[in-house]
């Protein structure tokens, strides 16, 4: 959860200049309105416009502009290890991509949940964080080097419960809570979600979560003691637990007081850096980026509720053209309206309903804390992802195509989802502020 204003921390424009050149698929593409550098003051750049608000507030988007299709997307390149190459692409669910400025050169780096060999999801366990990286989106993408931290290791895992070893005093890996354990039901318990990887202030971090099977279910927060390659260590505020306070919530074989909020992510500006959390939640974090404050009691954004609320998660606050962007992921939902037509709307489950896409939803504020907008699709099947700038100055958003349920479930389409995918966003301007996926006949198709 990163700030495009705030990725570029030398000479924007000079830099921008020096590297379109090596990135060769973005810089291939026309000048669109995604492209416009707000900074750079009023434009007569023709904006695309903002989509009619569909009412009543709470209905979904779902016409397939909004889709990530061949015209605007794509799925990553990224380097298989020994567990991918029957599939030939890596299984990836929360897809998470972002490009930094390192030494002076664009760094794109790749992560997300992924699940070991003989299991067909990333649960009950999974084996921890692995970590890709490239000098642009068409690649080449590369395992983080991690043999100089763990020889004979698998290439590209920063961490996981089985690091638990490399525990000493004073410096925890792995805590208690981490780690893998058994029972009955499950056998082998213990996986990490969503991980996102930032660049603030010259290091490297980690913000993901242990899920629904771990001892406590929640967020914590990486920190590397090198480069972003690791090592990684655990900051204190995670030593005994997730962030945030626990609640009831998640599925019935949840242990009671074992659930806190999950998907947390970073989002920075200038030399300050806060928590989102799921659940409506965010905190800051210390200067010395070791806790949040408040560690509990934490405040709440200022959102425009559906009415009923469904169940939200992946929230993600990305700033563009000054303006604040909650990204948040739901299920749309179908049912039939009185006349027999087809009804799409984030609504909580109930008889008559049917899971059909995970989409991103998404709302505007001027401040940080909101009071954010009324919510629009920005992305049908595009749940649970990052929005970023790349090197070129080009928006973009990531996408999984869920395999858990929905549209992308179906036996016909899943060998086609979990997937590590990018797909063109379109601005509409200042005076629009809104943040789309890329919508027809607004630039030249996308090659791998």
């Amino acid at each position: 959860m990163t700030s495009s204003e705030n990725g570029w921390h030398v000479g924007r424009r000079s830099l921008l200049a020096g590297v379109v050149g090596s990135l060769g698929m973005a810089a291939a593409l026309p000048a669109t309105a995604a492209q416009a550098a707000p900074a750079e003051g009023p434009s007569r750049r023709r904006y695309p416009s903002n989509r009619p608000d569909l009412e009543p507030y709470g209905l979904a988007d779902s016409r397939l502009d909004l889709w990530p299709r061949d015209d605007n997307s794509l799925i990553l390149p990224l380097e298989l290890r020994p567990r991918d190459e029957e599939r030939g692409r890596v299984w990836m669910r929360d897809t998470y991509v972002n490009c930094f400025v390192v030494d002076g050169r664009p760094t794109y780096v790749a992560t997300g949940t992924t699940r070991v060999p003989g299991l067909e999801a990333a649960a009950p366990w999974n084996d921890g964080i692995f970590v890709w990286l490239a000098p642009s989106l068409q690649g080449p993408w590369r395992l983080a080097d991690t043999t100089g931290i763990r020889p004979g290791a698998e290439k590209g895992k920063v961490w996981s419960p089985e690091f638990v070893g490399e525990n000493r005093s004073g410096r925890t890996v792995v805590a208690p809570w981490q780690e893998y354990w058994y029972d009955d039901q499950f056998g082998k318990r213990g996986e990490a979600w969503a991980p996102e990887l930032h660049y603030f202030r010259g290091r490297w971090y980690i913000v993901a979560c242990m899920g629904d099977h771990s001892r406590k279910v929640g967020s914590f927060m990486l920190v590397s003691d090198g480069g972003v390659e690791g090592p990684y260590r655990l900051i204190e505020g995670n030593l005994d637990k997730p962030f945030g306070d626990s609640f009831i919530g998640g599925p019935k074989f949840i242990e009671p007081g074992a659930y806190h909020h999950i998907d947390g992510g970073l989002y920075s500006e200038g030399d300050d850096a806060w928590l989102v959390l799921h659940n409506n939640f965010y905190a800051k974090f210390r200067d010395d980026m070791e806790d949040i404050i408040p560690a509990t009691n934490l405040p709440q954004f200022q959102q425009t509720p559906y009415s009923p609320e469904p169940y939200l998660e992946g929230a993600y606050v990305f700033k563009y053209g000054g303006k604040y962007y909650l990204v948040q992921s739901a299920w749309d939902w179908t049912s039939l309206n009185s006349d027999g037509s087809t009804r799409y709307a984030y609504a909580p489950p109930a008889p008559g309903r049917v899971q059909y896409q995970y989409d991103a939803i998404v709302a505007v504020s001027d401040h940080f804390e909101g009071p954010y907008s009324k919510r629009w699709t920005a992305g049908v099947g595009a749940g649970h992802n990052n929005f970023f700038v790349d090197g070129s100055g080009h928006l973009w958003a990531t996408f999984f195509r869920n395999p858990a349920a929905g549209y992308w479930s179906d036996p016909s389409r899943v060998a086609d989802a979990a997937v590590p995918g990018v797909v063109r966003l379109e601005w509409t301007g200042p005076q629009g502020d809104r943040l789309y996926v890329q919508r027809r006949n607004r630039g030249r198709a996308i090659s791998g």
